[in-house]
């Protein structure tokens, strides 16, 4: 009995051992690309001043900003990495290459990234603001520590303030006597305040997703090469040529001859500027071959109309599961029993769907928050983002990527149950909440997608009918469509 005590014990050191060892290799390898993002957009004379003490704070302050992003990447990686380790179990159950994927570290994983996503919302990410933006308090010595006492205090009294609204709005809402132990800030007021961001996080993916995903068709069209329907590239080309030589010209003797020119010298270098880059992207149309020029777009755009229509109709399934089975509601589990059975109805296609589904979705409110305008002036720059913004975007991407698994399970885009923490949220319980937010969803995406689409499709007959040049006074969606014909046959004539 006591060899086999010995060797269970030894079995399961080893198993922790080798846990450890996964989740560090895995930790440090997404903080150097998470170190390697941060130095292409932070500003270099923010680390290369002649003081030393800012010198080192900016530093310090960059190192957290790295840990909290490559949590943030991770919180992304987690439910496609638990699908895909499930799937893979699956199709080797008795691999000895494949023991170390197993139940325990998935949970071990989802446990760390809940721990280090709330200490670097509540602690490191405030501390990082008030460490850059403080000098110490007056009358004492200088230096790095003293901004960390600063700092520190002042991370004290945002906490208290923190709490104590916690506490209102816990005793408003649930009516109940205000709870004084320790042991219930532990057990009750901290998992109500996760369950708070979280839920912000939720709502912030809400607003930003549908957005994102009709945003995702311009913002891919900008990256490739747009077939023009009826257009003479070379003629177009020429044309912009000419128009930029002359604005050239006009810049160039501006300065000594009219006085007319000097005072219009602003406009005419924006003008331009946009000249100069409509013949680049002529150019780059000339360049392209024809495949890419007529295949490349409308194949993109089908991929990413096929991925939106099928996020679409998956919440659309869901919604009626929820008004038929009470396990489509999201809900946490201990064990994840992984290699069992799969997660999709259709198999290890299904779950390879569903993984390019919450990557695309992860992507898509990425760049719905970027394209928001009250979040737009957050955009990074290379090379030309200081240290506030980086806090500020580190910030967001966390909230955002932390909400993502909630966010998947909620809308059913996979049946992958939410493990530890995360399935502990409040509100995760409550079926009207749940199926308002699905109605959301899709309401919100269906809009946003059949308003791109045909804007897109007007703005393209529109551009190849030559209509964009009519006078503004012209309201061109009035414009009768036996017109457009008429328009289009004269030009192919």
């Amino acid at each position: 009995m006591e060899t086999d005590d010995v060797s269970v014990r030894e079995q399961l050191f080893h198993n922790r051992v080798r846990e450890t060892i996964i989740c560090v290799l895995l930790f440090t390898c997404l903080y150097m690309v998470s170190y390697l993002i941060l130095t292409h957009f932070k500003k270099n004379a923010e680390f290369v001043t002649d003081d030393i003490e800012d010198a080192t704070v900016n530093k310090i302050a960059l190192w957290l900003c790295t840990f909290t992003l490559s949590v943030a990447v991770c919180a992304v990686l987690l439910l496609p990495i638990s699908i895909l380790s499930n799937e893979v179990l699956l199709t080797f159950p008795q691999s000895y290459y494949m023991q170390w994927l197993n139940g325990s570290l998935i949970h071990g994983l989802w446990n760390l990234v809940f721990l280090f996503s709330n200490l670097s919302l509540v602690f490191l990410m405030p501390f990082a603001y008030f460490f850059t933006e403080s000098e110490g308090f007056a009358g004492s010595r200088k230096g790095v520590m003293a901004r960390v006492y600063e700092a520190v205090v002042l991370l004290l009294l945002l906490a208290l303030l923190v709490l104590g609204i916690v506490w209102v709005a816990s005793a408003l809402l649930h009516d109940n006597m205000a709870r004084k132990s320790l042991y219930d800030l532990w057990e009750y007021y901290l998992p109500y305040l996760y369950s708070g961001i979280s839920l912000f996080g939720v709502l912030l993916l809400l607003l930003c997703t549908p957005f994102g995903l009709s945003r995702m068709f311009s913002v891919t069209g900008s990256l490739l090469v747009k077939p023009r329907l009826l257009e003479d590239v070379e003629d177009t080309l020429s044309c912009t040529t000419f128009e930029e030589d002359s604005l050239s010209r006009k810049l160039n003797s501006g300065s000594t001859t009219s006085c007319w020119v000097k005072l219009n010298v602003e406009a005419m270098k924006k003008e331009y500027l946009a000249v100069q880059s409509k013949r680049i992207a002529l150019e780059m149309r000339r360049k392209a071959s024809p495949w890419q020029r007529n295949l490349g777009y409308p194949l993109a755009m089908l991929v990413l109309l096929a991925l939106t229509v099928m996020c679409v109709l998956m919440v659309c399934f869901n919604v009626l599961e929820l008004l038929l089975d009470e396990t489509a509601m999201p809900r946490g589990m201990e064990d994840p029993h992984l290699g069992m059975a799969s997660f999709s109805m259709f198999g290890s296609l299904g779950a390879a769907v569903q993984v390019v589904l919450i990557l695309y979705l992860m992507v898509s409110s990425v760049v719905g928050f970027y394209s928001s305008p009250l979040f737009t002036g957050l955009l990074p720059r290379a090379q030309d983002t200081n240290l506030t913004q980086i806090i500020a975007n580190c910030v967001s991407l966390l909230i955002l990527s932390s909400a993502l698994p909630v966010f998947s399970r909620t809308l059913g885009i996979t049946r992958f149950d939410l493990l530890g923490d995360f399935g502990r949220y409040n509100w995760l319980g409550n079926f009207y909440i749940v199926f308002l937010y699905n109605m959301l969803f899709a309401g919100l995406t269906s809009a946003s997608l059949i308003k791109t689409v045909t804007w897109a499709v007007q703005r393209e007959l529109i551009r190849a009918f030559g209509l964009h040049r009519l006078p503004l006074t012209v309201s061109r969606s009035t414009v009768p469509f036996r017109l457009l014909l008429a328009s289009g046959l004269s030009k192919i004539q």
